[in-house]
């Protein structure tokens, strides 16, 4: 069975799409796939009962990006592709990239296809393209290798490791925004005051590089200090929402060590980092019943 996982921007977002680092974690949610001979190239998606054939002319993204991926199989059996996601669209945790990635795990597993994880994260880059325009690659690469990692456009991951586990617990705001139009949101506040978002962005690159000391030292006090430093950074850019910020603060309030929105932002989702399992489960229920507990081991 293929999976794609799902992904937690922990610092970084936006400002690595022009370049800068970003630390991200891969998460056990995810999207899980099957694929086998069929009479004609269909893909499902469950639970939302979506069906799409592969139409890189189509004016549904969806088409467009199941022909983008099948375009690199040649000599191979029409194929029938179920997929079943377990992650919100549209909040920032990855979903698309991880359902590309669970798609093209289950067709290299039926038609004996053999390609290392980072191949596959690379290899999904195709489908995110038709979603979002420009992204930066750190979605698809972290849905298929997992973990803690630094990342920067156009560089291998850099794995980094703790003693700590990160104990993460991620609330969805109930509200959604387009990753392709918020990316352009900054794009276009970086054409207009391109020393301000500049500076912005250099800012948030020193918070990245403070945050791996942090992590490889398993000072967990000061990455939550860093989170929220980061949260404040990306409101500048107006990509937090009300909604966002309130649940930020209602977690700092509640015993976490940090919060701040993750992914596009303009809704979606936020996340806490909790000094352990339990304070997790605590926030989780403060945070309502769509939260929930991811804990990622660098």
């Amino acid at each position: 069975m293929g999976f794609g996982r799902g992904k937690v921007i922990l610092l970084g977002e936006h400002a690595v799409v022009h370049g800068y680092p970003a630390i991200a974690a891969g998460i056990e949610r995810g999207v899980h796939a099957e694929a086998s001979p069929a009479q004609h190239d269909l893909l499902r998606l469950e639970p939302w009962g979506l069906e799409s054939t592969p139409d890189e002319g189509s004016d549904e993204p969806l088409s467009r990006a199941f022909a983008a991926i099948l375009e690199e199989y040649v000599d191979r059996p029409a194929l029938d592709v179920e997929a079943r996601v377990d992650l919100p669209a549209g909040a920032g945790l990855g979903c698309s990239a991880a359902i590309g990635v669970a798609v093209l795990d289950a067709i290299d597993q039926a038609l004996g296809a053999n390609r290392s994880r980072a191949e596959l994260g690379d290899a999904a880059l195709r489908w995110e393209r038709v979603f979002h325009g420009d992204p930066s690659g750190v979605d698809n690469a972290m849905s298929a290798l997992g973990g803690v990692a630094l990342f920067r456009r156009g560089q291998p991951l850099e794995p980094l490791h703790s003693n700590k586990t990160l104990h993460l617990v991620i609330g969805h705001s109930g509200e959604s925004a387009s990753t392709k139009e918020m990316v352009a949101s900054v794009k276009r506040q970086l054409q207009q005051e391109p020393a301000r978002v500049t500076r912005t962005f250099e800012g948030i690159e020193t918070l990245v590089r403070n945050a791996k000391l942090a992590i490889e030292s398993g000072n967990l006090i000061a990455l939550g200090q860093l989170l929220d430093l980061n949260h404040t950074l990306l409101s500048s850019l107006m990509l937090c929402t009300t909604k966002l910020d309130t649940m930020c603060q209602v977690a700092r309030k509640a015993g976490a060590l940090g919060a701040k929105m993750t992914g596009g932002g303009g809704g979606g989702c936020m996340f806490a980092l909790a000094p352990k399992r339990d304070e997790a489960e605590r926030l989780r229920e403060v945070l309502g019943h769509e939260a929930f507990v991811a804990e990622v081991t660098a």
